[in-house]
């Protein structure tokens, strides 16, 4: 049994807009989402500026009620918008309490760091006084790695599998192949799949320390997150979620929905930590193995992608993920694809960054158009021959048909999707 898999519903809560239709514009006129953030200045971070949905505690009370409000954290609230938006955009109705458990429909829903807020700003502070009592009976909910997906999953009555994975920054990625496999296999008709971020100094303290984190861009902040760029000095944190509709083709069919793109293949695997691998860099054989093994699974040919949706971080790793995407599709720079970084504009949103930039992904190939890569005026000399595959504005792509995917984690840890265009 090997199913065809498509997606048939959006969600997004991104730095640069909250809602499926406030990001599609955003992607279109590559709308910076990063911000000055006087606490990060208060706290003494080298980095002074990062990327955090907006307005999202009012946006946020019009989908819960207060009771539900009160076991919300950023982490968890950004990834519950994010999957009553999806499905609604996939044409199902959002009623709580119904009684109705749909046995079809699962969750794989992850994060890299998850309720790291929650654990700083409450619990540590309250057990330290001797307040343990006083925590109340929704902590565990807040902080256990598998809140993103319990919550979405009783908010939803799912019943298939409901779970959540973290890999490092290719959390969101991986849990959409996952979800694709499961679909593939027959082991349900529908899942949603992605990832989810809190905002918090909390979280970002440790990168900020590794000085792996932009710190020359505070009075600029849209112009910090500068992937490709020879003046990128390490990227700008960022917060959010997306979460995909993924539903067996078949099953799409019979609905009548409205499919975004398919997902033809992917692949997962590990550098080993060898061979230039490490816990924070890639190994390169690796990354392109895992590239390969993507495009075998989607039975294309390399030649058939059109666009690449890296990585690409802004930091030393970005030539190197170019070098890595020629060598393992075989494509000297005269005949390489288009490659784009959504990060530019949205920042680094960790265990959210592959779900964010898959939705982006999916929004381009049913739309036929490709996002800027913004703040790459200056090229980086390793990779300057490839200069002109880098989109500097929005671009008209009618015959977009293939994208691939990819994302890097810090344990060597990586994992690449092919999107292709759905074509009745």
């Amino acid at each position: 049994m090997n199913r065809r898999v498509v997606i048939t519903g959006i969600g997004v809560v991104a730095p640069n807009a909250v809602g499926l239709e406030d990001f599609r514009a955003a992607l279109r006129e590559g709308r910076s989402g990063i911000r000055f953030i006087q606490q990060l200045a208060d706290l003494n971070f080298a980095c002074q500026i990062g990327g955090i949905p907006p307005d999202f505690t009012e946006i946020r009370s019009k989908y819960f009620d207060h009771e539900k409000l009160m076991s919300i954290n950023d982490n968890i609230g950004y990834a519950s918008v994010a999957a009553v938006d999806a499905w609604r955009d996939a044409g199902f109705h959002f009623s709580e309490g119904d009684g109705q458990v749909d046995w079809d429909t699962g969750a794989i829903l992850g994060s890299g760091i998850g309720g790291m807020d929650t654990i700083a700003e409450r619990v540590v502070p309250m057990v330290k006084d001797g307040k343990t009592r006083r925590m109340g009976s929704r902590i565990v909910e807040q902080v256990m790695n598998s809140g993103t997906s319990a919550r979405v999953g009783g908010l939803l009555g799912l019943g298939n599998q409901v779970t959540s994975n973290s890999s490092a920054c290719s959390t969101g990625t991986e849990a959409i192949i996952e979800s694709m496999w499961r679909i593939r296999t027959g082991r349900a008709k529908r899942m949603l799949a992605g990832g989810s971020e809190g905002a918090s100094p909390f979280i970002w303290a440790g990168f900020d320390a590794m000085r792996v984190i932009a710190r020359k861009y505070n009075d600029c902040p849209d112009q910090g997150s500068r992937p490709l760029s020879a003046t990128a000095n390490g990227f700008v944190p960022g917060a959010g979620a997306a979460v995909l509709v993924l539903e067996d083709l078949e099953t799409a069919l019979l609905r009548g929905s409205n499919i975004y793109c398919e997902i033809a293949g992917g692949a997962v695997n590990s550098g080993g930590q060898r061979n230039g691998g490490s816990m924070t860099a890639p190994n390169p054989e690796g990354v392109q193995r895992c590239i390969c093994r993507a495009i075998n699974d989607a039975g294309i040919t390399p030649d058939d992608i059109d666009a690449i949706n890296g990585h690409l971080t802004a930091t030393f790793a970005d030539p190197s993920e170019v070098k890595n995407w020629s060598e393992a599709l075989e494509r000297d720079s005269s005949r390489f694809p288009i490659i784009q970084s959504t990060k530019s504009m949205i920042g680094h949103c960790l265990g959210a960054a592959g779900a964010i930039e898959s939705a982006a992904v999916a929004i381009q190939i049913k739309e036929g158009f490709l996002h800027p890569s913004i703040n790459c005026e200056d090229v980086h000399p390793e990779i300057e021959e490839f200069s002109d595959k880098i989109p500097r504005n929005c671009t008209q792509f009618p015959d977009l048909k293939i994208v691939a995917k990819s994302s890097f984690g810090f344990g060597d840890v990586n994992s690449c999707l092919i999107f292709r265009k759905w074509q009745p």
